[in-house]
């Protein structure tokens, strides 16, 4: 049931209004009673009342023109001075600008230029590229590869010319070709091995940067400072962080490799696996990325930058053409990285300096011990020396009456033995003072004798 409430009427006494609020209400019964009654409203529509006109705003009572002053319709003839000048200035640049190449860019000189030099790079065209490209640019004239039987032959010529060497720093002489050795397992895990390090330190860069890693790690391979095989020097120092290529310890591994990087990086592992050299980097053994500067720097000869790598070769007798004489026989480990339970050899956790210093000392030691005198006895017989305790040993008292020691000697003629003369010519009397066995059959005792004296 709705509420219903009734509000008493109330009167308001005589004076409480203002004198116009009071004609206000007054008129509002009037119309209130004229509402009321149908026929008033026929009757105003018919006769309408004059409307008072109300007035308007005070922005519609002032005229636009008015708001315009004398200083901006002085300046608008300006207007046209200002692009008349901004026009004339632009040409003026033009004609400046234009004599030295500013007027067309990318325009016919540039595409006649470009036409000139060459084709574009793969890496340099759209689709192709990758972030920073444009700084690896690489000349299509001069790869710095060297076929492996001109790699053989410049090794050969100079690899113990130290005037060479000295004559082509910093990068050094190209380095010997390495070849893939050993069994179908052993050189499938060569050439994993390379392409893996080729990828994860260089598969953003150009064919130049991974040529580059490339020759560095089988630089390695052919110095005794380093493991002997392509596994053992891209996964050396695995098992513990900081290993020799960081990508081996710091969880680069995880990532997926993508097909296409792979397979390019595999390309560039044959080929070296195959004997190209890459000769830009000579016999360069170390290399770290442009964003850092390791303390071994300064003290490595530096060859230069390519990619985004800086190159080094050690600059004394380890970074000789000599020194790199280990024979690359396969025998590949496993392609993988340590497990934490390895135990590292010693040059595993060695810097390159310390490296260099105990190549060094390990050489000189040896040369040491070939200028050594070595000392000679003239009574040892076929030139053997003696042991300085050896002594003749004790005879029985019948042979010490024959002779002692001296009947055992080559040489010496045993009583009733027939002279040296006798002997055929050829046949060698050394021995002939022995005393016969009784085992050698009769009939081959002569073997290996003269049966008739030849003739001259």
């Amino acid at each position: 049931m709705p509420l219903e409430i009734a509000y008493r009427p109330f009167t308001l006494p005589t004076g409480a209004l203002p004198p116009a609020a009071e004609e206000n209400v007054r008129a509002g019964d009037v119309s209130r009673q004229r509402d009321d009654n149908p026929a008033d409203d026929l009757a105003d529509m018919a006769n309408p009342a004059p409307l008072t006109p109300r007035p308007r705003d005070f922005a519609a009572r002032i005229r636009r023109r008015d708001m315009v002053s004398v200083r901006r319709r002085l300046r608008t003839p300006s207007m046209l001075r200002q692009r008349l000048a901004g026009v004339a200035t632009i040409g003026l640049f033009a004609m400046v600008l234009g004599p030295i190449g500013w007027g067309s860019p990318g325009g016919i000189d540039r595409a006649a230029a470009q036409a000139e030099a060459g084709p574009l790079q793969p890496f340099e065209q759209a689709g192709e590229s990758f972030p920073g490209s444009a700084f690896y640019y690489v000349s299509p004239d001069d790869t710095g590869l060297i076929a492996p039987n001109a790699a053989e032959q410049a090794w050969a010529a100079h690899r113990d010319d130290e005037e060479v060497a000295s004559a082509v720093e910093p990068a050094g002489p190209a380095a010997r070709p390495i070849f893939a050795r050993g069994s179908g397992e052993d050189q499938w895990r060569a050439l994993q091995c390379l392409t893996a390090a080729i990828y994860y330190e260089a598969a953003s860069e150009p064919d130049s940067g991974q040529r580059a890693v490339a020759q560095v790690v089988l630089n390695r391979v052919a110095h005794p400072a380093f493991p002997n095989t392509v596994c053992g020097v891209v996964y050396q120092g695995s098992e513990r962080p900081g290993c020799q290529f960081s990508f081996a310890c710091d969880g680069s591994l995880a990532r997926r490799p993508m097909v296409a990087f792979w397979e390019r990086a595999r390309r560039v592992a044959r080929d070296a696996l195959a004997g190209y050299v890459y000769a830009p980097v000579g016999l360069a053994t170390h290399y770290h990325t442009s964003a850092i500067h390791p303390y071994w720097a300064d003290s490595l000869a530096f060859i230069g930058t390519i990619g985004a790598h800086r190159f080094y070769r050690w600059s004394g007798g380890a970074g000789r053409p000599a020194a790199f004489n280990a024979v690359y026989a396969g025998g590949e480990p496993i392609a993988a990285p340590h497990p934490r339970t390895w135990t590292p050899a010693p040059t595993d956790i060695a810097d390159p300096v310390a490296l260099a210093r105990a190549y060094e000392d390990g050489r000189l030691a040896a040369l040491q011990q070939q200028a050594a005198p070595v000392p000679t006895v003239t009574s040892a017989a076929f030139g053997q020396v003696p042991l300085p305790h050896a002594t003749a040993p004790a005879y029985a008292p019948a042979i010490e009456q024959r002779g002692g020691d001296a009947v055992f000697r080559a040489g010496n003629r045993l009583p009733g033995a027939p002279p040296a003369g006798s002997h055929p010519a050829g046949s060698s009397p050394a021995g002939a003072n022995l005393p016969g066995s009784n085992t050698i059959r009769p009939e081959y005792q002569n073997s290996g004798k003269w049966i008739a004296q030849p003739q001259g």
